[in-house]
Protein backbone atom coordinates (compact mmCIF):
# COMPACT_ATOMS: atom_id res chain seq x y z
CA UNK A 1 0.00 0.00 0.00
CA UNK A 2 2.87 2.41 0.72
CA UNK A 3 5.94 3.27 -1.33
CA UNK A 4 7.53 5.42 1.34
CA UNK A 5 7.02 7.32 4.58
CA UNK A 6 8.91 10.52 5.42
CA UNK A 7 9.33 12.03 8.90
CA UNK A 8 11.03 15.27 9.83
CA UNK A 9 14.02 15.63 12.11
CA UNK A 10 15.73 18.58 13.75
CA UNK A 11 18.94 16.58 14.31
CA UNK A 12 19.82 13.99 11.66
CA UNK A 13 22.76 12.53 13.63
CA UNK A 14 20.51 11.98 16.68
CA UNK A 15 17.83 10.46 14.45
CA UNK A 16 20.41 8.18 12.79
CA UNK A 17 21.38 6.71 16.18
CA UNK A 18 17.71 6.07 17.05
CA UNK A 19 16.54 4.72 13.69
CA UNK A 20 19.66 2.62 13.04
CA UNK A 21 18.99 0.91 16.41
CA UNK A 22 15.27 0.23 15.99
CA UNK A 23 15.65 -0.91 12.40
CA UNK A 24 18.57 -3.22 13.33
CA UNK A 25 16.06 -5.02 15.58
CA UNK A 26 13.99 -5.60 12.42
CA UNK A 27 16.96 -6.82 10.32
CA UNK A 28 17.04 -3.59 8.29
CA UNK A 29 20.55 -2.24 7.61
CA UNK A 30 21.65 1.16 8.91
CA UNK A 31 21.44 4.22 6.69
CA UNK A 32 24.24 6.48 5.71
CA UNK A 33 23.61 10.22 5.74
CA UNK A 34 23.04 10.90 2.05
CA UNK A 35 24.37 13.94 0.16
CA UNK A 36 21.02 15.67 0.63
CA UNK A 37 21.25 15.15 4.40
CA UNK A 38 18.57 12.44 4.49
CA UNK A 39 18.49 8.98 6.02
CA UNK A 40 16.90 6.27 3.89
CA UNK A 41 15.98 2.81 5.23
CA UNK A 42 14.60 0.21 2.83
CA UNK A 43 13.13 -3.28 2.87
CA UNK A 44 10.96 -5.12 0.34
CA UNK A 45 10.85 -2.07 -1.93
CA UNK A 46 9.43 0.25 0.75
CA UNK A 47 11.42 3.24 2.03
CA UNK A 48 11.39 5.11 5.33
CA UNK A 49 13.04 8.53 5.01
CA UNK A 50 14.18 10.92 7.74
CA UNK A 51 14.93 14.50 6.67
CA UNK A 52 15.04 18.08 7.84
CA UNK A 53 11.85 19.79 6.65
CA UNK A 54 12.24 21.25 3.17
CA UNK A 55 10.44 24.46 4.20
CA UNK A 56 13.19 25.22 6.76
CA UNK A 57 10.79 25.23 9.72
CA UNK A 58 11.33 22.96 12.75
CA UNK A 59 10.20 19.35 12.51
CA UNK A 60 7.31 18.38 14.79
CA UNK A 61 5.56 15.09 15.48
CA UNK A 62 2.21 14.62 13.80
CA UNK A 63 -0.51 15.28 16.36
CA UNK A 64 -2.77 12.22 16.19
CA UNK A 65 -0.51 10.44 13.70
CA UNK A 66 1.13 7.05 14.24
CA UNK A 67 3.47 5.13 11.97
CA UNK A 68 3.10 1.36 12.39
CA UNK A 69 5.82 -1.20 11.64
CA UNK A 70 5.29 -4.94 11.21
CA UNK A 71 7.16 -7.25 13.57
CA UNK A 72 7.64 -10.90 12.73
CA UNK A 73 7.38 -11.94 16.39
CA UNK A 74 6.73 -10.42 19.83
CA UNK A 75 10.47 -10.89 20.52
CA UNK A 76 11.28 -8.66 17.53
CA UNK A 77 8.86 -6.03 18.87
CA UNK A 78 10.53 -6.20 22.29
CA UNK A 79 14.00 -5.80 20.74
CA UNK A 80 12.74 -2.80 18.71
CA UNK A 81 11.26 -1.20 21.83
CA UNK A 82 14.40 -1.78 23.90
CA UNK A 83 16.66 -0.42 21.14
CA UNK A 84 14.48 2.66 20.78
CA UNK A 85 14.45 3.45 24.51
CA UNK A 86 18.23 3.01 24.70
CA UNK A 87 18.80 5.38 21.76
CA UNK A 88 16.75 8.44 22.55
CA UNK A 89 13.18 7.20 22.15
CA UNK A 90 10.46 7.80 24.72
CA UNK A 91 8.25 4.98 25.98
CA UNK A 92 4.58 5.91 25.65
CA UNK A 93 1.18 4.35 26.25
CA UNK A 94 1.14 0.94 27.94
CA UNK A 95 4.23 -1.29 28.13
CA UNK A 96 4.65 -3.72 25.20
CA UNK A 97 2.10 -6.49 25.32
CA UNK A 98 -1.04 -8.08 23.93
CA UNK A 99 -4.00 -5.87 23.09
CA UNK A 100 -7.35 -7.39 22.15
CA UNK A 101 -8.69 -5.46 19.17
CA UNK A 102 -11.46 -5.71 16.63
CA UNK A 103 -9.06 -7.47 14.25
CA UNK A 104 -7.85 -10.00 16.84
CA UNK A 105 -5.10 -10.14 19.43
CA UNK A 106 -2.05 -8.05 18.62
CA UNK A 107 1.29 -7.70 20.37
CA UNK A 108 2.08 -3.97 20.28
CA UNK A 109 4.77 -1.57 21.50
CA UNK A 110 4.78 2.24 21.19
CA UNK A 111 7.57 4.85 21.22
CA UNK A 112 8.11 8.47 20.29
CA UNK A 113 11.26 9.14 18.29
CA UNK A 114 13.61 11.95 19.41
CA UNK A 115 11.56 14.49 17.39
CA UNK A 116 8.19 13.38 18.81
CA UNK A 117 6.93 11.17 15.97
CA UNK A 118 4.71 8.40 17.34
CA UNK A 119 5.80 4.91 16.27
CA UNK A 120 4.26 1.50 16.85
CA UNK A 121 5.38 -2.02 16.11
CA UNK A 122 3.17 -5.06 16.26
CA UNK A 123 2.25 -8.54 15.14
CA UNK A 124 -0.74 -10.84 15.39
CA UNK A 125 -0.69 -13.41 18.15
CA UNK A 126 -2.81 -16.56 18.53
CA UNK A 127 -6.17 -16.07 20.25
Amino acid sequence: MFTHIVVGSNDIARSKKFYDAIFAAMDIPPSEIHENGRLVYAKHGVRFVVTKPINGKPATGANGGTIGFAAETPAMADAWYKAGKENGGEAIENPPGVRHTGIGSLYLAYLRDPDGNKLCIGCKVPE
